[in-house]
């Protein structure tokens, strides 16, 4: 990736539903140039998908968690394959430190949120969790 692409990736980034022709504007290429970098950087793995980025109001009353989950020797696919299976579980990072995991966990409600927990906490491999209460984001890039 080149300094182009980079640019094309932050200019995506602030509005994947920009026109060629604009992101030619805003990295200063031609409309045809912009076409097969993105191409390119599709085919190539580096741009998996698009996706709609919504309002704070309609996530307003979500309950959402950051679960930090430490595991037992070798269970970190296991525990993987089974966070996958809950719904709940929006993102899922593999971190170093004292903990091996943490999951980004959305609920209705904190009544979900306790089940959503108990049920992450009861994982064969999950050796112990600890949960924060996201209050608000003061941004989202």
């Amino acid at each position: 990736m080149d300094p182009i692409d980079r640019k094309l990736i932050a200019a995506l980034k602030d509005n994947g539903r920009a026109s060629t022709a604009d992101l030619a504007r805003r990295v200063g290429r031609s409309r045809t140039t912009v076409q097969s970098r993105i191409e390119r950087l599709e085919r190539d793995g580096v741009i998996l998908g698009y996706g709609a980025r919504l309002a704070p109001d309609l996530e307003h009353g979500a309950v959402r968690v950051h679960v930090m989950i430490k595991l037992g020797p070798k269970e970190a696919r296991a525990v993987e394959a089974a966070l996958r299976t809950i719904p709940e579980v929006r993102l899922l990072h593999s971190v170093s430190g004292d903990y091996d995991m943490i999951a980004i966990a959305a609920t209705a409600s904190v009544a979900q949120m306790d089940e959503v927990l108990d049920r992450i906490g009861q994982l064969p491999g999950v050796e112990r969790t600890t949960s924060s209460i996201i209050l608000s984001t003061k941004f989202d890039r």
